[in-house]
């Protein structure tokens, strides 16, 4: 009788208890994320290069090589491509961080031009204009030697990074089946068809996703820099390899890699020339969502747009760039769990873009018809 009674309590706990519990058990996990985000934030990146060298490692090993071999080939062709990727785009920024000074000078001279036609039709003196202006230009002067002394300040932690990058997915790798049994042992008998469809979900929608996501970026870059190439504009390969990076933060990422090349433009040419680049971006951008997303990325993926703007903000408050880039395909796994349990199946719902019909019913109620009241005269 009494477990019966102790069992019971919880279903008898007011709902603003019960949201109360939600929020603190919400708030503790995102101050678990943050505070950890130096062990969590390569762990999932991680997991997820190992998911997709996993397929490479089963060949190899269907082949008769030794696991630890073959995980090691995988490896060293993972490392082998983005070391290119890395080569390319370092050399590119130098030879871009050779004629900084000169776009800062130009830009100077621009922001002069503007302000000066500004004091002219708003009649402002000239000597507050003087002021702005020498302050604004000792603020673009010294900005390189702060971006330079961030830059060397982070190097540290990059390093190690880049370190326990290949040590953590070669440990994921080979202690796949012990990560397995694990999960296999959280759950019972009953359940362990319910697990594997969701982790063959996941691994699946990780793959299709990731490998969907690069080749749109490719397709991006190749637009970018060919728009940028016709309209003169300097370093136009890496600034459109940089504009697809960018184009893979949703929404937020366009805007930065839209404004990346007007300034340049702003500085370097003429306003009719950044007005081109961004008409030529727009194009880029309507045949990337007409086209490239809906076919290669987004049937993939599928988590509404308002979900996907307010992941990327909580990933960036969390992790900065590498949360706004984890926060998608993260979502996306969340959703996939929550499809498969019942009690969280409305919050899959929600994450998820399959909007009801507007002249749909949603609630099964009628409001009872008022009578009128007949006054007898």
């Amino acid at each position: 009788m009494k477990i019966q009674m102790i069992n019971s309590i919880p279903d008898k706990l007011p709902l603003y208890l019960k949201l109360s519990q939600i929020i603190m058990g919400l708030v503790a996990v995102f101050f678990v994320l943050y505070i950890g985000k130096q062990i969590i934030v390569p762990l999932i990146f991680a997991t997820i290069i190992a998911i997709l060298l996993n397929p490479v490692v089963n060949y190899l090993c269907g082949k008769r090589v030794n696991r630890v071999v073959a995980i090691a080939i995988a490896l060293l062709i993972a490392i082998v491509v983005i070391t290119f990727i890395t080569w390319f785009l370092t050399s590119q920024i130098a030879r871009f961080s050779d004629s900084l000074p000169l776009f800062k000078q130009k830009f100077v001279v621009f922001l002069t031009d503007v302000e000066n036609w500004v004091g002219q039709t708003l009649n402002i003196p000239k000597e507050k204009l003087d002021a702005r202006i020498a302050s604004t230009r000792s603020e673009m002067m010294s900005g390189g030697t702060d971006i330079i002394g961030q830059v060397l300040g982070t190097i540290g932690g990059l390093f190690v990074f880049l370190f326990l990058l290949p040590v953590y997915t070669f440990m994921i790798l080979f202690y796949k089946p012990l990560l397995l049994q694990f999960i296999a042992e959280l759950f019972p008998n009953e359940k362990h068809k319910a697990v594997a469809e969701v982790l063959v979900e996941t691994k699946s929608l990780i793959q299709n996703y990731l490998i969907g996501l690069l080749i749109e970026a490719a397709l991006v870059a190749t637009l970018n820099s060919a728009s940028l190439l016709v309209l003169g504009i300097q370093y136009a390969i890496l600034i459109g390899v940089i504009g697809a990076i960018l184009n893979v933060i949703p929404y937020i990422g366009g805007l930065i890699a839209i404004s990346i090349p007007m300034l340049i433009a702003f500085a370097t040419k003429s306003p009719i020339t950044a007005l081109w680049v961004f008409i030529a971006y727009l194009v880029v951008q309507f045949i990337d969502n007409q086209f490239f997303v809906p076919k290669i990325v987004a049937s993939k993926v599928k988590i509404n747009a308002l979900v996907s703007i307010i992941v990327v903000l909580i990933g960036s408050a969390l992790w900065g760039v590498a949360g706004m880039f984890l926060s998608i395909p993260l979502t996306a796994i969340i959703k996939v769990i929550f499809d498969k349990v019942t009690p969280m199946k409305p919050f899959g719902f929600l994450l998820g873009d399959n909007q009801p019909d507007i002249g749909k019913m949603i609630f099964d109620f009628k409001y009872p018809t008022r009578k009128r009241k007949v006054i007898a005269k």
